[in-house]
Formats: C-alpha cells, structure tokens, sequence
C-alpha cells in the first residue's frame, strides 16, 4: 500500500479538535495506537496525528533508525482517516516542540489542538525546550504509563500547572479550554515500548514491512 501524506504543509481552514501525538517512533507500536484511539473517545477529538520527528534533541542519533523506516512504522498504524500519519514535523523543517506547535496553530487557525503524551513524557518535559511557553500554548492530556505515573504527577510539569488541573471526567471539554489545562486520564496500561521491541531484534510486530521508498509520497 502506498502511503500519502494527508497534512498540508501551508496548512487549510478545517475546523476540527485534534491530538497530536509526537516522538521517534523508533518502531511505533500498537501502545502508541492504543493511546491514540483512547484520546479520540476521551477527548471527543476528531483526529490523531502521529508526528514523527526527524531527529529528537533529547535522543541519541546511535540505534535510532532512518526517518523513512520510523514513518513507515507510524503509518501501519493509522487508518488515513481518524488516525493520521504525518511527516509535517520534517516539512516544517522543526525539531523542538514549541516550534513545531507554534507553526501549526498559524497554518491551522481554526484547529483546537491537544497535545498528547504519556507519563513518562510528562515527567520528563522540563528537559524541552521552552516547556513552560508550551504548556501556556497548548492544552495536554497525559496518559498512564506502568511505573511512571507517580513520577508524572509529582513533578515539576504537574507542579506548574497545580492549579489548572481538568479531572479525567470532564476531558471532553479540555480542546475547548484555554491552555495552561491539564488532565490525567487513567486506566489500562500498556508497558510495551519502542526499547524492548529493539532489544529483541527489530521493529516487530506493528511495524509495517512496507519499504521505505514506497512509504514516502508526502502531501504538500
């Protein structure tokens, strides 16, 4: 199947609620679609987009496969409606959140964006590039992760934003709230990760096999 990216990259006047869901995906893996399809109902959002980027900061460019071989991974998992594999982040031609965000809320004007991470993201966002200037931009929706939601939720992220906290049962409203707003969505975890399935030898099951070249024929 040939892949087409579907995201323009000068962007268009959609009116729509929408989660981006960011990383290596160094392989995407079906946690990643589980949290993905779990966003879409919780949020009532009328898509996910899986944002492959080009080249993490925070990550070491050793044992991290090529860009075409990770979109690919992240393409086996979407369904090219709902579920939307994207290389827009490359197009863009950012590499830091904040950047990426700030030019999608321009090319998209009408678009209320969320911005989607695990438990083990959210502890970690201090490390960003301008996280603070994130969270003021854009509404997040943390999702549990076996072993890090303690982690998540005591700190520094969830510190600063104490006091702009959504319980879980009103996470539908949270594409419409101004940022800085937050919610935790707990429930089933999923431990699976892009580590482990290379550590036993490849991208594994969830991957794709569809080659590289064949992949990539963006959308501009």
């Amino acid at each position: 199947m040939v892949w087409r990216d579907t995201i323009p990259t000068w962007g268009d006047h959609r009116i729509a609620r929408i989660g981006l869901l960011g990383g290596s995906f160094n392989p995407a893996h079906p946690g990643h679609q589980t949290i993905a399809r779990r966003a879409l109902v919780a949020l009532g959002l009328d898509q996910v987009w899986l944002m492959v980027s080009p080249g993490n900061p925070l990550k070491s460019a050793e044992g991290m496969a090529p860009f075409g071989r990770r979109l690919a991974s992240a393409a086996s998992l979407a369904d090219g409606r709902r579920l939307i594999a994207t290389d827009i982040e490359a197009r863009l031609g950012t590499r830091y959140t904040f950047d990426t965000l700030g030019k999608l809320q321009i090319r998209f004007p009408n678009v209320h964006f969320v911005w989607l991470t695990g438990a083990d993201g959210f502890a970690t966002l201090p490390k960003w590039k301008g996280w603070k200037r994130l969270l003021n931009r854009v509404p997040v929706a943390v999702m549990p992760r076996p072993g890090q939601n303690m982690r998540a939720l005591r700190g520094a992220a969830a510190q600063y934003l104490a006091h702009c906290r959504l319980p879980a049962r009103q996470a539908r409203l949270l594409p419409d709230l101004s940022p800085p707003v937050w919610a935790f969505l707990p429930g089933r975890q999923n431990g699976i990760s892009a580590t482990s399935i290379r550590q036993r030898g490849g991208f594994g099951d969830g991957a794709g096999h569809t080659s590289a070249p064949d992949m990539l024929n963006s959308g501009e």
